[in-house]
This record gives structure tokens, C-alpha cells and sequence, in this order.
């Protein structure tokens, strides 16, 4: 790899730092509720090390180097720049690579699953060892060398994550080098077999070529009742691994997950209603045992918990990261209810029956029955993880989906965080002023409908057991691809992830991000969300909402190609890869609806632009025409026929590669990073600190939550 090439992974420079405000929102909790919402934000955050070890071998090092720096200065960086001789500029780098890390709780993007790396030199980070003696420590008893903060220039794979048989790094796969895809897909199905779930899992091969299985959990062995799988914890593989042996090992992260399991019990004595304390029993019992039967019993009461005043959700949540899709990262939510913006969620809940059937296929495809879900507004208190989204949907599980439901959440304060000034590429100069006035409110009617029009419908067809199906397999359903009845359907033990694999996560956001599309063209529910009369018009303010939604979607889309890696041609972001994918539908739905526009040769005057006109005919159809193979496909289990619709869409040719991704590198924003507040226990009383929104703001909020090395008591 040369300079140029490790200059796309350089921190950005300076990062966007922003604020997550919430004092307003605490201060209006009861005691009671303080107390609770304490407890889980700090469950939550001593999960933190569970994140870094899922990241990369080295992030739980460089975090406590972090850490020790801004202790043993107590923040006064300028008094470590004099002591290790390092000039300002330097520091300020440093700086600026370690507010990014602590963004991300590691270091590779938690958006993009890319290595970042510090402008400033190995000589800097060095000096800075030497400076701090607990520093170097934390290097040292990792055996992390300063290299490990820089460029893999050796093995450019590494610099992302993915398969380790592909030259990637995933610390999923822990002290693994040589472990195959083709087996991690085997331990998969053999797991299933023995309804064991992955989410708290890693799997590690051994020298012998057989495996463990790795089970989070606060204690280092089974319960006496037995696991998940029963008492056994040594299996004979079989199929392709035949002759080789699984081995359950309990206690990965043990520390930590002792610790979670102590604050979740303390949360429960809060609780609000029995449904809560039940809950956190069932959260408590999980991370204490690794019980993902238990953990998915706290889901169903989590999706029962109807409008608290503090809403949380924490566990093994999200598989984005893992390539293989199936092995969560540990996240922690707790925030607060807004009224006022949860009113216009639950119109669009109460509408969603009369939606639904707007979306381009038949009920045969559609849950007989919507559930209507909880959908408010959040204010966020705490958020740990390797990102903060704008939106959620969960829990992911199909069967307490279908069964009981599901919960949407927007995040308020997170949608609202800004940047002064912030550059917005590749948006024409004529549409700035409305794209700028009206993308906040374009952006929040498409995360309302993407959680619970585009996460919420759509039905499995399914053999739910041996002989037992939900449709009708004698006259099975007509698709509307093909015109013929279905031939495909999700056996007994599959689930949409463990038949979709490493696509699944990114062709559901697509399949979610097109339903947005289509619906965000219903001038009722732009209405819902308090823009026009519902009156269809693409030229009154409700218009210029769906306006700016296609272009955020179209400009996104560009953006996109920064996720891309040319080496491994390979996608590094769900949602981006989704985004590009929906901009090539503008482009190839043709009428002149959407063209990207430039003049230079080198593309450095690159925008899109969008025929606003036509968003409800030529735009909407071809938007529609996507989306409904996506859905059926996904439907109907059809693996084969939607990899290759999604490759086809996702594909990166070399105008792309060459021309369009180099001006994106060149032009590429600073992605946010949220500084959030503390929360101190006194006396039976809840204390919130707030902290600025700078590089030192940031760090200093990490060092004093309370997250300590494994062996030391945190508060």
C-alpha cells in the first residue's frame, strides 16, 4: 500500500464533535425513574469493553492508553505536550484520533468497518508512552505495539473487516487466522441444529482444527440446569466437519457481564411496573448465564412495555459487524420519551393499515394481521455501542415479530445534532437553500417509515414445523415476479438471516430504505408528520420535503462509494450499500429523472440532479418495481434470485471505481461523533453530568465513566 493509499484511512481531520443534550428530559424524571435509567446507562456503558474486544485485538489497549493519558494529566494536555516534546500540532492530531476511536469504541469505523489511523506520527504516540508509564502498561500487558495504531501495509485486507480466510480482521473470530468461511457457515447450521442461538457467541478454531464456542456470560460454566443446548458441551461435528469437536466454553467477558448482571438487578428495583421488573429479571438472568432463551423472553416483555417514561433496550442486538451475520455487538440504549414528537409517530401508527396495502404486492406477502407497535420519540441518555443510530426497529428476532410485535424508536436528539457549517457535497447550488431548510424533517419522515412500514411489514411463507406451513402449500401463492405459484419457502429452523447470510442485513435496509421511498410519495403522510393538507402537490412544503428526500437519498448514494473497497470490492456499510444500490434505480428508471451532472473531466463539479416533476410517476415506479422483488424474494426464501438481483444493483463498476470515488474521498464529510453525559449515584440520588463538544469534552466524558481495566472495581 502506498502513502496515497494510507491516506484514505488517515482520522478525520477534525472530527465533527457534537452533543447529545438531555438535561431537560432527566431533570422531568422521578427519583425512581433516575435511579432506573442510572442503572442501565450503566450496564450499558461497562459493556464498553465487550465492544472493543469485538472490534479489533488492539482497541481494548489503545482505549486504556487513552484513558491513562487523560488521568494522569487530569485533561491538561498541554502540560503532556511540554512533558513528552511533541510539538502542537501533533498533540492536536492525537487528539483527534483518540475523539474518533472513542466514537467508534474502537478502531475501525463502527460506519464503514474501516481501519482509521492518526495523522500524527509513531514518534508522537511514543513520546507519549514514555510520558505515562500506566500508558505504556496498557500496551505492554496487551502486547500491542504502537504499530498496531497505524496501517497494516503489509496486509492492506486487514485495514477492513470481514472474513479471515479473505485477509480480514474479525475479532469475532478470536486467535483464528486460518478459519474458513465455509466452516464458520458450518458451526452455524450445526448450532441450529442444536437451537443454540449465536448472537453472544465468538468462535475460535484451535491449533487441532476443532472449535470453541465462545458464550458470554457472568459465569464460567453452564447453570446446573444446563444451557441453552442442554448439559452437554462437547459435540461431535458432522457433514463437512466430521471427526472434528465443538466445544461450549462459558464466562467470555465474564468481568464485565458480572458486573451488567449487578446493575440490571439494581435497575429492576426501579422498575416502573411488573413487566419491567420481570424484564430485568429475564436481562439479569441472560447475561449471568448466557442464556439466549432468556435474553429473547426479555424482548417479548420489552415489546409489551407500552410507552414507559424511560425506554431502554441492551444486550447482544445487532450483527452488522460480523461478516458472517449472525454474532450481535453488545449496544446499551437508554433514553427518555418525548411527547410532543411521539404524537405524530403514533398517527403514523394508526395509519399504517390503510398504508400498508399501498406497498407493491399482495397480502399473500403481507403478516395477516398488523400489530400496531410502540413508535415514539426518544432523547437519548445513553447509547453505547460502536455507532448511534437515528432510528431502530427491533427486537430482530421473526418469531416474537410475528407473534407479538415489535417497537419503533426515533432519536430525537440524535436526528437534531448538527455541525455549524457543515459542507454538503455533490447538492446543486440552485436546490442548497431548500435541501438545507428542509432535509431535518425529510430525514425524519423517512426514519419513521423505514422503521415501521419498511422493518414492520412483509410476511416469512414458511414450513413452521415438520408438515405445518402458514400458507397454503396445496395452492401456494402466485408471485408477482413471475406470475407463478412460489416454489421456495423457509424450511423448519431457518430464519431470513440464517438463509441470506452475509447479504441479509444490507438487502433489508435496502428493502426498508425503498419502502421510505415509495411512501414518503403519500401527501397523507407527509400530512401525519405536519407538512401540507394531504392535498397532492410537489410544490408546496410537503413537496419540498419529498423533494429533499430524494435528494438526500440520490446524494447518499454518491457518498456511498466511500464504503466501497476497490482491493477487496467489497461493501463495508449496510446502509450505504443499500443507498447506493436505490441511487442506481434513479438513474436507470431514465425520462431524465435523475442525472448526475458534471463538466470537469476529474468530476470535482460532481451533483446530482433530480427532476422533481416526475418523484411521482417515473420515480416512484421505479422505485416500486425494485422494492417489490426485494420483498418477495425475501418472502419466499429465494436466496439465488435475490443475491443476484442485489449484486447486480450493488455493483461498482469502474467509472465508479475510478472517477465518481475519488472525488467522494476528496470531498468526504466528517461523520459525527456524540459526546453524552454521565450519571452519578449519591445518597439515593441521580446526578447528571454534561460535557462540551470538543476532542477534550469527549475524553473527558470516557474517563470519568467508570469503566476500568478487568481486575479493578468500577462505580
Amino acid at each position: 500500500m502506498d502513502n496515497q493509499g494510507v491516506s484514505q484511512y488517515y482520522t478525520d481531520g477534525p472530527p465533527t464533535v457534537v452533543p447529545l443534550p438531555i438535561k431537560s428530559h432527566f431533570e422531568a424524571l422521578t427519583d425512581q425513574q433516575k435511579l432506573y435509567a442510572h442503572n442501565i446507562s450503566r450496564a450499558a456503558f461497562l459493556g464498553t469493553r465487550i465492544v472493543l474486544r469485538q472490534v479489533s485485538p488492539e482497541s481494548e489497549a489503545i482505549f486504556d492508553f487513552i484513558i491513562a493519558l487523560q488521568q494522569a494529566y487530569h485533561g491538561k494536555w498541554s502540560e503532556l505536550q511540554y512533558d513528552a516534546g511533541t510539538s502542537e500540532q501533533a498533540l492536536r492530531e492525537f487528539l483527534e484520533y483518540a475523539t474518533q476511536f472513542l466514537g467508534n469504541l474502537g478502531n475501525y469505523k463502527g460506519f464503514g468497518d474501516s481501519k482509521f489511523i492518526p495523522r500524527c506520527s509513531p514518534e508522537t504516540i511514543d513520546a507519549f508512552a514514555s510520558a505515562v508509564p500506566k500508558a505504556k502498561e496498557a500496551l505492554d500487558a496487551n502486547k500491542v505495539s504502537v504499530a498496531a495504531f497505524y496501517a497494516t501495509t503489509d496486509e492492506p485486507a486487514k485495514m477492513h473487516l470481514g472474513f479471515p480466510d479473505k485477509g480480514h480482521l474479525s475479532a469475532y473470530y478470536p486467535h483464528s487466522p486460518d478459519i474458513t468461511q465455509d466452516e464458520i457457515e458450518q458451526i452455524s447450521a450445526f448450532i441450529a441444529e442444536k437451537k443454540l442461538l449465536p448472537e453472544n457467541t465468538r468462535l475460535k478454531k484451535t491449533k487441532e482444527g476443532n472449535f470453541q464456542l465462545l458464550i458470554a456470560s457472568g459465569l464460567s460454566r453452564p447453570p446446573p440446569e444446563g444451557g441453552d443446548a442442554g448439559p452437554d458441551t462437547v459435540f461431535d461435528l458432522n457433514g463437512k466437519l466430521q471427526g472434528k469437536k465443538l466445544e461450549l466454553v462459558y464466562g467470555d467477558h465474564i468481568e464485565e457481564l458480572a458486573k451488567i448482571a449487578l446493575h440490571i438487578k439494581k435497575a429492576g428495583l426501579n422498575a416502573a411496573n411488573d413487566t419491567q421488573k420481570q424484564m430485568m429479571d429475564e436481562y439479569a438472568k441472560s447475561f449471568g448465564t448466557g442464556s439466549l432463551n432468556a435474553f429473547k423472553k426479555s424482548q417479548e416483555l420489552w415489546v409489551k412495555d407500552i410507552g414507559p417514561f424511560v425506554e431502554t433496550n441492551i444486550g447482544f442486538i445487532e450483527t452488522y459487524r460480523d461478516p458472517a451475520n449472525v454474532r450481535a455487538e453488545w449496544e446499551g440504549l437508554v433514553a427518555m420519551v418525548n411527547k410532543e414528537r411521539t404524537q405524530a409517530f403514533q398517527k403514523l401508527v394508526d395509519a399504517a393499515p390503510s398504508m400498508i396495502p399501498k406497498l407493491p404486492w399482495g397480502k399473500d406477502f403481507e403478516k395477516d394481521t398488523f400489530s400496531a407497535p410502540d413508535f415514539t420519540s426518544l432523547e437519548v441518555l445513553t447509547f453505547n455501542g460502536s455507532g448511534i443510530p437515528a432510528g431502530i426497529n427491533i427486537p430482530n428476532y421473526d418469531d416474537i415479530r410475528q407473534a407479538i410485535g415489535f417497537k419503533n424508536v426515533s432519536l430525537g436528539n440524535v436526528l437534531s445534532a448538527k455541525a455549524p457549517n457543515e459542507p454538503i457535497p455533490f447538492i446543486r447550488s440552485d436546490d442548497l437553500e431548500l435541501y438545507q431548510s428542509n432535509r431535518d424533517q425529510a430525514f425524519e419522515v423517512q426514519v419513521g417509515i423505514h422503521e415501521l412500514l419498511g422493518h414492520g411489514t412483509g410476511k416469512l411463507l414458511q414450513e413452521t414445523s415438520r408438515g405445518k406451513y402458514n400458507f397454503d402449500p396445496s395452492s401456494p401463492p402466485v408471485s408477482p415476479i413471475t406470475n407463478k405459484p412460489i416454489t421456495t419457502y423457509y424450511k423448519p429452523g431457518q430464519t431470513w438471516s440464517s438463509v441470506f447470510g452475509g447479504i441479509s442485513a444490507s438487502y433489508e435496509e435496502c428493502r426498508a430504505e425503498c419502502v421510505a421511498m415509495a411512501l414518503s410519495c403519500d401527501f397523507d403522510i407527509l400530512h401525519i408528520f405536519g407538512f401540507g393538507d394531504g392535498t397532492v402537490n410537489v410544490n408546496n412544503k410537503a413537496g419540498d420535503v419529498l423533494y429533499a428526500g430524494y435528494l438526500s437519498m440520490a446524494r447518499a448514494g454518491i457518498a456511498a462509494v466511500e464504503f466501497w473497497d476497490p482491493k477487496s470490492r467489497k461493501w463495508g456499510q449496510a446502509h450505504m450499500q443499500a443507498r447506493f444500490s436505490i441511487l442506481k434505480t434513479f438513474l436507470e428508471a431514465g425520462d431524465g429523472f435523475t442525472i448526475l451532472d458534471y463538466s470537469k473531466d476529474d468530476l470535482s463539479d460532481l451533483t446530482v440532479k433530480l427532476d422533481r416533476e416526475k418523484i411521482l410517476t417515473v420515480g416512484r415506479k421505479a422505485v416500486e418495481e425494485y422494492l417489490r422483488k426485494l420483498h418477495i424474494f425475501k418472502c419466499t426464501a429465494d436466496y439465488e434470485a435475490g443475491k443476484k438481483l442485489y449484486d447486480e444493483m450493488t455493483d461498482v463498476d469502474e467509472w465508479w471505481a475510478g472517477k465518481v470515488r475519488p472525488e467522494v474521498l476528496r470531498r468526504k464529510t466528517a461523520r459525527k461523533v456524540f459526546v453524552q453525559a454521565n450519571t452519578y449515584e449519591k445518597d439515593g440520588k441521580v446526578e447528571l453530568k454534561e460535557y462540551e463538544p470538543t476532542c477534550e469534552g469527549m475524553i473527558q466524558s470516557w474517563s470519568e465513566r467508570g469503566v476500568y481495566p478487568q481486575g479493578v472495581v468500577g462505580i
